[in-house]
């Protein structure tokens, strides 16, 4: 009997044994749902002018299309999978330094914060500030009418600016300021897209949380250590209200900016000046910027970006010069370059 029992008790437990153990996989953020994702208004390769440029969505001052990349904006796809990735993470995994969110309740921040989401992503596609730029859709046409509906329903005018740090109407050529994309061609300077809410955002990074000491940098401090523009106003006008940028474009030309910009360096003090004393952006209060003293990477950096922001966002939110009109994703390079050497 006893022999009995212990076979019985082998059987068991063999049988237990035998039974897999499912361990359940770890929890993903769901994917964001594609009937909330800001529509691009536009297509790619329209009117194409044989150097790589088409018509955007939106004209310049000109009364002609601003001109994006014709590979802009990009297929939706691999839009919609980059913008799960950046959701998923809270920020964008290509500039992490650039936050977002995408609430899918209506209210007009949220619809706000989803335009911002999209419009970051769509800035840094392949890297800070290496993607397509918003003239290249009807984003800040939407933004526009989304504000405008709540200003008529009598709700508070106070919400957030669509997007942040980057202009959205900024091309930029290299992975240096977020909220913007490298490739564009010609960028007015009144393009409305507010930049990353959070942020994007900018190769500097676009949106730096607001981290300020409190010790704030004196008018001196400020006018010695602003990132020189690197570039003037007014080369190479085409009678058109464009001129030669400071960044050349994949075609090897420079690429186009409108002519008054950058800012004469006044003006660009005085802004910059104005928005550290704030700890963000005056004209698009959502981008907050910090600008230290010291001389780690962190801190130059970190200046880079309050320029940026400073010149995107000059006469509103979105409003302003990109940054291919100055040569700061060089120096933010070369910054990096001496950090890692």
């Amino acid at each position: 009997m006893l022999f009995v029992n212990v076979i019985s008790t082998i059987i068991l437990a063999g049988s237990v044994v035998a039974i897999p153990f499912r361990v359940p996989p770890p929890q993903s953020k769901r994917d964001v749902n594609p009937a909330l994702v800001p529509s691009f208004g536009w297509q790619s390769g329209v009117n194409p002018d044989g150097t790589g440029n088409c018509d955007g969505a939106v004209n310049g001052t000109n009364g002609k299309p601003i001109l994006v990349p014709c590979q802009c904006p990009p297929n939706s796809t691999f839009f919609l999978t980059n913008l799960n990735k950046n959701v998923a993470a809270g920020f964008v995994t290509t500039n992490p330094t650039v936050k977002l969110s995408f609430p899918t309740d209506n209210s007009t921040a949220s619809q706000l914060a989803r335009l911002n989401a999209a419009a970051v992503t769509l800035q840094n596609l392949e890297g800070p500030g290496v993607g397509c730029p918003i003239s290249s859709t009807t984003f800040s046409a939407q933004g526009k009418a989304i504000s405008a509906e709540t200003s008529t329903n009598g709700s508070s005018s106070a919400t957030p600016p669509l997007m942040s740090t980057a202009a959205s109407s900024t091309p930029t050529s290299s992975g240096f300021v977020s909220a913007m994309s490298t490739a564009a061609s010609t960028t007015p300077a009144d393009c409305s897209v507010p930049t990353s809410t959070s942020n994007t955002s900018t190769a500097v990074p676009t949106s730096i949380p607001s981290t300020n000491t409190s010790v704030s940098p004196t008018d001196e401090q400020i006018a010695t250590l602003a990132p020189p523009l690197g570039w003037q106003a007014g080369i190479n006008p085409d009678g058109t209200g464009n001129c030669d940028g400071a960044v050349n474009g994949t075609n090897g030309k420079p690429i186009l900016i409108p002519c008054q910009c950058p800012p004469d360096q006044t003006n660009y003090i005085t802004n910059m000046t104005a928005n550290i004393r704030a700890g963000h952006v005056i004209l698009n209060p959502t981008v907050q910027l910090t600008f230290p003293t010291d001389n780690s990477t962190a801190s130059q950096n970190a200046r880079l970006n309050a320029a940026a922001v400073t010149i995107q966002n000059l006469n509103g939110a979105g409003k302003g010069c990109p940054i291919v009109s100055t040569t700061f994703s060089a120096q933010q390079k070369a910054i990096n370059a001496e950090s890692t050497s």
